[in-house]
C-alpha cells in the first residue's frame, strides 16, 4: 500500500468550492486510475489535505503526471490555492 498525500493551502472562504472539485473527481479518480483504492479529504484549521490509497508507489507516482490529475484537478483547484500545494508520498511498511 502507497499513499499520496497532497496539502493544500485554501482560505475558509474557498473551502465549499475545493471541497466540490474533490468530490466532482473523486469517483472518476477510483474508476479510471491504475491502482487507485481511496480517497479522503482531510480538513484542519491550517490547510486541507487530500489523502490518495494506491497499491503501489509507482501509480501513485504515475497519477501525478495523469491528465486527471494535472488538466482536470489543478485545473480546478488553482483558483482556491494559495501557495504550490506540498505532495508527498508514502509506502506503507
Amino acid at each position: 500500500m502507497a499513499y499520496l498525500q497532497i496539502t493544500l493551502a485554501v482560505n475558509d472562504s474557498d473551502r465549499a468550492a475545493a471541497a466540490a472539485v474533490y468530490a466532482q473527481y473523486k469517483q472518476p479518480f477510483l474508476d479510471t486510475i491504475t491502482g487507485a483504492q481511496s480517497k479522503e479529504l482531510l480538513i484542519r484549521d491550517e490547510d486541507v489535505q487530500v489523502m490518495h490509497g494506491f497499491d503501489t508507489v509507482a501509480n501513485a507516482q504515475a497519477y501525478l503526471a495523469s491528465e486527471l490529475f494535472t488538466t482536470d484537478v489543478v485545473g480546478g483547484l488553482s483558483p482556491f490555492l494559495q501557495r504550490e500545494p506540498e505532495v508527498r508520498i508514502y509506502d506503507a511498511a
